[in-house]
């Protein structure tokens, strides 16, 4: 018994019970000496302690690659007795023992209400559509680290005295589920971080992990059912009771819903409502004999999947939750965290070594995975590896195993430090030993060009931003002719940027979701983005529309693109190019700090041609002959669409003063004057094609220019500004000619090449709207007189090149073979 600071305590700290008096007055005109004594005033202050950790913690661990869960758990550990709680004046004036109540009942609530925004978020579709590799890497991620908790746990009891007064398989039974859980919200902001969301590494880690992380809270539930002191009692009750919220509650639930939501009538009451039944739904398992979180999980889990009452939940108890109430949770778990008891009846190394194979479980149950299926070895690892991210599950876990007392001191502080250690060494260790293969499919039509001389589908991805992109990117696609001949597939994307609590993910949506199911007036944004595309395919017969909603943070936003863009095996991305930006609030900022790096990724990085659509409000070299290209499909629309080709030359002044290319081998310039000439004959005969297929064509006027310099190229366009509603240039990207000398100084959007910036730019009086091209050309292909060559590893190939003019009478007057294949399965098939 020990009196310290105004308490009684007794025991130990297993078994502790503290004394303290109410009231301490002091000799002057306040009833206490401190304003700590009372429970708000004390509560105020270890909520801006854990906050202001938690957040500087944030600061300094985010150059070291770690997730935000890290910053929690040693924020809480911080605060314990382990650093600070450790000196009597933090001790007893920050964390007494009667604060402890206070802080575990908001901890609790923090969990319950965290744990239904977990149930309202969970998707079983990626458990249901996982590959068996999927499955099995998950299944093996339960089945072996089980055995590695059961065995670690009995190597402690054996090593630590102490431990024997614990129950053994109890307590082997938490540490065991442990260390199969891996947080699915965490994995997905690891992988983001790492920038793999999108490889199939990435897909492959994300599948496993939401299964496993599903199997493991089932895990956790018959745990804490089955050792309650009434199995019998706990197990039917709450099977009962989640057949009630299944077929009885949900319905109810649904209808309230649809209600409010078809009368635009969800308001504040329905949310308020909602928080007493997350409340209430605790009570009733905590009752049942589990954790209340349980409640506030199924609650969550039944909610109605619409976005509209999904995306309203989470603005308005996200932060809340996850900014304020949750460090509690981690607070309190670190209180019971002391580092001392770890090393207390047990060596060093022995710790060691209980981390280290605490960490290898995962690694090599998913190695064992890659082994059966003959995958390379060192992804195996790499998966292993991310697989060990633990987060919110494993503290939870630990903590399950401490309330009911099978987990003493020494073994829940040292399952807290392997929890810990694992998730720290997931980004640096991958970041440190993995490299992503880029796989490349194999398919030629990469081009517009290529559509039309092949006579295939034309596949475009059609990305948009917000609502606001809709109209016009359907009016080109309007515009842009589909037939029986040439059909148009059409990857609608709508790119969502990844906030919160939000899980990036791709999402695509049934086709057979019909628009009576959800009124206009009750549509996300997305979901009006899909009707409208929708409306689009009904409207023609030779268009099929898929739509896609990407969620993923702005900065890698260009690998869904371009990843979408070659599974779908697409021609031609098309980009809306903004200048001010939508936020998830409905604020608009500045998109020239955001988007600028995101089109240029774009553009470097995409395997088939690309269109940047500056959108004015319109309703409906190499990129030049691309830009051709689409403009006269548009120009076979029925609906009256005329085509005027403006070619500009340069006169002979211009010519004859144009500057002189530097080198410093003569071959090298022989050889760049070599492709300049090939790439005008190109062009000239690509011209004289087209003028004699058009010639007979009313609606296609073909004019040519001679201009000196890049203004008098602006003032023949300005000549006819009011008669065109949308512009269709090359992006001319790495060429310099005469006919925009003086315009590329004043260049402020590169990734729209020189003309494309002065069309778009505000100095351009014309309300018309502007899409640039950028023709797919392969990164490994080099530019040669003869053509262009490639080279794969220690192996070059080059293609064979047609370019005779075949008299006008046949029905191809032009052959160009440009067959792109990059490769590494053999089993794609080209399209």
């Amino acid at each position: 018994m020990v009196e310290s600071s105004g308490y009684l305590v007794k025991g130990a700290m297993d078994d502790l019970e503290a004394c303290y008096f109410v009231n301490q007055t002091g000799g002057n005109y306040f009833q206490s000496t401190s304003a700590l004594t009372s429970s708000l005033p004390l509560f105020a202050l270890q909520l801006s302690a854990v906050l202001l950790t938690t957040r500087l913690l944030l600061l300094i661990l985010r150059p070291l690659r770690q997730p935000s869960i890290v910053s929690l758990i040693i924020a809480g550990v911080v605060l314990g007795p382990s650093v600070l709680g450790a000196a009597p004046l933090f001790s007893d004036h920050v964390l007494p023992f009667k604060a402890v109540k206070v802080l575990e009942t908001f901890a609790n609530l923090a969990l319950v209400y965290y744990m239904f925004l977990f149930g309202l978020e969970m998707d079983l579709n990626p458990i249901m559509n996982s590959g068996s590799m999927a499955i099995w890497i998950a299944v093996s991620g339960i089945l072996i680290p089980l055995g590695f908790g059961f065995g670690l746990f009995y190597l402690l009891h054996l090593l630590d005295m102490n431990a024997k007064e614990i129950n053994g398989y109890k307590g082997s039974i938490f540490w065991a589920i442990t260390l199969t859980a891996t947080n699915f919200p965490d994995v997905t902001q690891v992988l983001t971080d790492l920038k793999l969301l999108r490889t199939d590494m990435g897909r492959l880690a994300m599948s496993s992990a939401v299964s496993s992380d599903f199997f493991s809270w089932i895990l956790l539930v018959l745990a804490m059912s089955l050792l309650n002191s009434h199995p019998y009692y706990v197990l039917p009750s709450i099977l009962a009771f989640v057949l009630l919220c299944v077929f009885v509650i949900r319905p109810g639930i649904s209808k309230i819903a649809n209600h409010a939501v078809k009368g635009d009538d969800f308001t504040d009451q329905h949310i308020w409502f909602i928080l007493g039944w997350i409340v209430f739904f605790g009570f009733i398992t905590d009752v049942f004999g589990l954790h209340s979180m349980v409640g506030g999980f199924m609650l969550g889990a039944i909610m109605p999947r619409r976005d509209a009452i999904r995306m309203k939940l989470m603005e308005r108890l996200d932060d809340f939750v996850s900014g304020i109430l949750m460090p509690l949770f981690f607070l309190t778990s670190g209180i019971r965290t002391d580092a001392g008891f770890m090393l207390k009846e047990t060596p060093w190394y022995a710790v060691l070594a209980i981390m280290f194979l605490s960490f290898g479980a995962k690694i090599l149950s998913t190695m064992l995975v890659f082994l059966f299926h003959n995958k390379p070895m060192e992804d195996g690892f790499a998966l292993g590896v991310i697989m060990n991210t633990k987060g919110v599950l494993s503290i939870i876990i630990i903590n399950a195993g401490r309330n009911i007392k099978v987990l003493n001191n020494q073994t829940f502080t040292l399952m807290v430090f392997s929890a810990l250690a694992m998730t720290c060494m997931v980004e640096p260790l991958i970041a440190a030993i993995y490299k992503p293969r880029n796989k490349l499919l194999r398919y030629k039509n990469r081009t517009i060009e290529s559509v039309l001389e092949n006579g295939v589908e034309f596949k475009i991805l059609a990305c948009v931003l917000s609502n606001r992109d809709a109209p016009c990117m359907i009016s080109l696609l309007e515009a842009s002719n589909a037939g029986p001949d040439i059909p148009i597939c059409v990857i609608a994307v709508h790119l969502v940027e990844l906030t919160g609590r939000n899980t990036a993910m791709l999402i695509v949506h049934d086709q057979s979701m019909t628009s009576k199911s959800n009124p206009i007036r009750a549509k996300s944004e997305s979901d009006q983005i899909i009707a409208a595309f929708k409306s689009y395919e009904k409207r023609n017969r030779d268009v099929s529309v898929q739509t896609i909603t990407a969620i993923s943070p702005y900065e890698n936003m260009h690998e869904d693109i371009c990843s979408l863009a070659l599974d779908t095996r697409v021609s031609l991305i098309i980009i809306p190019f903004q200048t001010v930006l939508l936020t998830a609030d409905g604020r608009a900022e500045d998109a020239k700090s955001t988007f600028p790096a995101m089109n240029q990724y774009v553009l470097e990085n995409a395997p088939c041609s690309v269109g940047l659509l500056v959108d004015r409000g319109t309703r409906f070299h190499r990129a030049n002959r691309e830009a051709l290209a689409y403009a006269w499909r548009m120009a076979g629309h029925p609906d009256h669409v005329s085509l005027t080709v403006l070619r500009f030359l340069p006169g002979r002044v211009a010519a004859e003063s144009a500057p002189e290319h530097s080198s410093s081998s003569h071959d090298g310039l022989v050889s760049s004057t070599a492709i300049q000439e090939r790439e005008k004959r190109l062009d000239d005969e690509y011209t004289y094609e087209f003028m004699f297929k058009t010639l007979d064509d009313e609606s296609i006027t073909y004019t040519e220019k001679v201009v000196s310099n890049g203004d008098e190229t602006l003032a023949e366009i300005r000549r006819n500004e009011a008669d065109f509603d949308l512009y269709i240039v090359g992006r001319g990207e790495k060429t310099r000619s005469v006919l925009t000398s003086g315009l590329s100084d004043w260049n402020s959007c590169k990734e729209l090449g020189t003309m494309g910036d002065a069309l778009a730019s505000s100095n351009f009086a014309s309300h018309a709207s502007v899409l640039v091209i950028q023709q797919y050309v392969p990164k490994n292909y080099i530019a040669t007189p003869f053509g262009f060559s490639a080279s794969y590893g220690s192996k070059s190939w080059q293609p064979l090149m047609f370019s005779e003019q075949v008299p006008f009478g046949n029905s191809t007057s032009i052959s160009h073979h440009y067959v792109y294949d990059q490769y590494e399965d053999d089993d794609d098939d080209d399209d």
